[in-house]
């Protein structure tokens, strides 16, 4: 696998304009940089898979810097709910496309970046294709699925991978997929059954986390595209997890080694091209929602909320059961008798076994870890309210406030 430094060695480095060498002058005067690290970071061509909280920063540091070609993969839109932790999206912006409202920041820092935007998830079927233009990626996704799709993308087509992840106050970073480097399957060989780990919008994140990780994330992207002629810049993070707890304000580090019987780097792998990753994940397509029963997932009926909404009017005998946090409680409910998840084992006595009960949470995940505990404790009449209070907002009562 050819290093960063040896790809943009085989061709040509740009030269500078006068206008570039008065934008990167205090680039110029590091002796770590230069001119010929100035001109590897204007060759250099990055793919940042994402533009939400890690991919702002990252973006905005990496064209700051002159990064001279920045591929986004993106699909979604501007939500105002984004706007506490992606700093490359405005209040204008909201509705809009992601990648729309990133390029015109990118290009309003820096217009000498070529900004190419890849609409579209990122999936088995086009990611080699992606990749193949690109010297690194830059992993700035919130799923197991696609972290594993780049991960095994990044490794078959011999392209750096620069990692990071956040939850909560917490997040970690590393570079994967380096020469002699670990893979992220060499450090998480499987990934954790669905609906254990809480995504960013069940558990929350601190707005200014993905600052601090996106921000490593470019030091590392840099330090891939400066080290050349055999001489690395600084210590990069390939071989290392870096740990941050923003709450305690302190970084630690695991070493990490590369694991013989990795089944995509290893010695002998087995993942020689890109596998169906929701099902690696055990991720099952949503069923479609009907106001009916919408579907049965591990033998929990799931309803949509307009049949909830239905029953309710008609004057049915349903118990709603909030499973969600008192903080998120006082935020929006719909009236339903809290009980958080957790609490749920120590509480089951304030709950009638006869009645009718309907499980909700904020999007649906752990209402339906709830109602499968219910009936392993022998309630028979539980069902999970598909897509949560969100969806509720969505299609009954506006006025229920999202988050």
């Amino acid at each position: 696998m050819a290093t960063v430094a040896e790809a943009t060695a085989a061709v040509t480095l740009p030269a500078l304009t006068h206008e570039e060498i008065a934008r990167y002058s205090r680039h110029l005067i590091l002796p770590e940089v230069g001119m010929e690290g100035q001109q590897r970071l204007k060759a250099a061509k990055v793919l940042c898979v994402g533009t939400g909280g890690l991919g702002a920063p990252l973006l905005l540091y990496l064209a700051a810097a002159g990064v001279g070609t920045l591929g986004l993969v993106d699909f979604d839109t501007v939500d105002a709910s984004n706007l506490h932790r992606q700093v490359i999206h405005s209040t204008p912006d909201v509705g809009r496309p992601k990648l729309d409202s990133a390029a015109d920041k990118l290009q309003a820092l820096n217009p000498g970046v070529k900004i190419v935007k890849h609409n579209t998830m990122l999936t088995s079927a086009n990611a080699m294709e992606i990749l193949k233009d690109y010297d690194i990626v830059a992993d700035g996704t919130d799923n197991f699925q696609t972290r594993y799709l780049v991960n095994d993308a990044s490794v078959l087509s011999g392209k750096p991978n620069v990692y990071a992840s956040i939850f909560r106050f917490e997040g970690q970073a590393s570079v994967f997929g380096a020469p002699d480097g670990p893979c992220y399957r060499c450090l998480y060989p499987e990934p954790p059954p669905p609906g254990l780990v809480p995504s960013c919008a069940e558990g929350g994140v601190l707005g200014i986390l993905p600052g601090l990780l996106g921000v490593i994330q470019a030091t590392e992207v840099i330090k891939l595209i400066l080290s050349g002629n055999g001489e690395a810049k600084g210590e990069s993070l390939v071989g290392r997890l870096l740990l941050v707890d923003a709450l305690g304000m302190r970084f630690r580090e695991l070493k990490l080694r590369k694991n013989p019987d990795c089944p995509v780097c290893g010695t002998h792998p087995t993942v020689t091209k890109l596998i169906d990753y929701d099902q690696f994940c055990g991720i099952t397509p949503p069923a479609k929602e009907t106001t009916q029963v919408a579907s049965v997932q591990n033998g929990v009926p799931q309803i949509g909320p307009e049949e909830l909404k239905r029953r309710q009017t008609a004057g049915q005998d349903v118990f709603v059961l909030d499973v969600r946090e008192p903080h998120e409680y006082q935020i929006a409910n719909i009236g339903g008798h809290l009980i958080p998840l957790n609490d749920l084992p120590k509480r089951l006595s304030e709950l009638d076994r006869e009645k009718n009960i309907v499980v909700h949470c904020k999007s649906g995940g752990r209402s339906q870890k709830a109602s499968e505990f219910l009936q392993q404790q022998g309630f028979q009449h539980v069902e999970n309210l598909a897509g949560g209070i969100t969806a509720w907002s969505d299609k009954v009562d506006p006025s229920i406030p999202k988050y």
